[in-house]
């Protein structure tokens, strides 16, 4: 298994690396080219299921953690735990956009583009503050036994894009961000 933090940072490079795919796809929809609906679907899903089910619990135990090191990261936390619930909430309003648009409905493009550029602008500036704020402080500051306790709190489960049993449900996911590479 990967060293906390080291995984902590890869799984947000992770999620650039599907926020630049998705932010690519958006242009084309912006400029009034055909974006791939299936693509930009499998990302957000991904980003709304696989974070929230086993990677933000994670960061939310480790800011748990942090706080009983350091009580001043408390409004920094305070704010990260904010932004994934509406990370969540965001995320859940794109996907049911796309959903719309891959059903035939009619949706705004406005509504689409905003909820899109909501939604990247605000997963991208997340990412920055953890990765600036809160990581070196749990670098420096957690112990091997709490994050052996970090681990305990969230589901054994894999990740189902990254991971080392990816299944077939984001395989044309996987090839596009070979092709990225």
């Amino acid at each position: 298994m990967k060293e906390p933090v080291a995984l902590w940072h890869a799984e947000h490079d992770d999620f650039r690396r599907l926020l630049a795919l998705l932010q690519r796809e958006v242009a084309a929809f912006q400029s009034g080219e055909h974006p791939n609906y299936e693509l930009m679907h499998e990302i957000v899903e991904y980003l709304v299921h696989f974070p929230d089910r086993l990677h933000h619990p994670r960061e939310d135990a480790a800011f748990r953690a942090l706080l009983k090191h350091d009580a001043a990261l408390g409004t920094a936390i305070a704010k990260l735990e904010q932004e994934h619930r509406v990370l969540a909430h965001a995320g859940q309003r794109l996907l049911g956009l796309i959903e719309e648009i891959q059903s035939d409905a009619v949706v705004a493009r406005t509504e689409v583009e905003s909820a899109a550029a909501t939604y990247l602008v605000y997963y991208s500036l997340h990412l920055g503050r953890e990765e600036e704020d809160i990581l070196p402080a749990a670098e420096r500051l957690l112990t091997p036994a709490e994050w052996s306790r970090i681990a305990a709190t969230v589901p054994h489960d894999h990740d189902p894009l990254f991971g080392d049993h990816a299944g077939e449900r984001f395989r044309e996911l996987r090839r596009q961000i070979s092709r990225q590479a």
